[in-house]
């Protein structure tokens, strides 16, 4: 069986406070946008785990594919060898949550494929244990986020007639650093009252608290978000702590794009 987990961008983002645990209580809104890895299963004499595509860095017991099979494993152990295929097309460190993604796909491939009857609902936990935004990924619909991003509310948000340009300049952010950069509130107005709102106020009140910190350090990623804005977009913003940088566009208008050979550009159209 094969699968196609896809990305998300952030459509603001709020540190909110940090908590005991280390971790920091966020608020933002999560959004699917079509631009997808493949992940292959088929059963095995022997448990193998190879990749394709963009390289990944570490081992491959630490990836989350591999942590997913082995989490149900666990408790269904009964489940046979699995021969698991990654095609890497997501830019990793950039924001998109692929690697989250690839892990609650295959949660759900393996639940397809075996049987195993796994609610949505237990589906939910056992991404949680995977982490942070792997629950987003089993639901896979714009959600207003809270807690470390795992508590999650389904929202009404149509911007079918928009596409999106998402634009990655290849460089790597320090999560922990930018983390460190950022003086913790409670924000005026909650990410979940402003995304309703017409997408025309977004660009002055939907707001990603790392890009202070990261434009600081890396203003090319600043550059990439006037340039967007320059192109006509109604709203760019940097997703995640970065560094790949979104437009939203209306559907019908013509883009003269124009970045860097090496920075990844796609276009997608948003199906919600």
């Amino acid at each position: 069986m094969i699968a196609f987990p896809n990305c998300k961008i952030n459509l603001g983002l709020n540190i909110i406070a940090k908590r005991n645990d280390g971790f920091h209580d966020l608020e933002t809104v999560f959004y699917p946008l079509l631009i997808e890895d493949a992940v292959e299963l088929i059963q095995s004499e022997k448990t193998e785990f190879t990749i394709s595509g963009l390289p990944v860095a570490g081992n491959a017991v630490d990836n989350l594919c591999v942590k997913a099979y082995q989490l149900l494993k666990k408790d269904f152990p009964d489940l046979p060898q699995v021969k698991i295929h990654l095609h890497k097309t997501i830019p990793m460190g950039a924001g998109l949550g692929g690697g989250s993604a690839d892990g609650a796909f295959m949660l759900k491939l393996i639940n397809d494929k075996f049987n195993l009857h796994i609610s949505d609902y237990d589906l939910l936990k056992y991404a949680e244990q995977l982490g942070s935004d792997c629950p987003f990924f089993i639901l896979n619909k714009p959600c207003f986020a809270t807690g470390r991003g795992e508590i999650l509310e389904e929202i009404n948000l149509n911007l079918k007639g928009y596409k999106i340009v998402l634009v990655h300049p290849g460089i790597h952010i320090n999560t922990a650093w930018a983390f460190s950069k950022i003086k913790p509130s409670f924000p005026l107005n909650s990410i979940k009252e402003i995304i309703q709102q017409p997408n025309s106020t977004w660009k002055e009140e939907l707001k990603n608290d790392f890009e202070e910190p990261v434009f600081s350090q890396y203003p090319e990623i600043k550059k990439i978000k006037d340039n967007l804005y320059n192109m006509g977009a109604v709203y760019s913003s940097m997703t995640g702590s970065g560094s790949a940088v979104f437009g939203i566009f209306e559907k019908e208008k013509n883009i003269s794009i124009s970045f860097p050979e090496n920075y990844f550009v796609k276009e997608s159209i948003c199906q919600f």
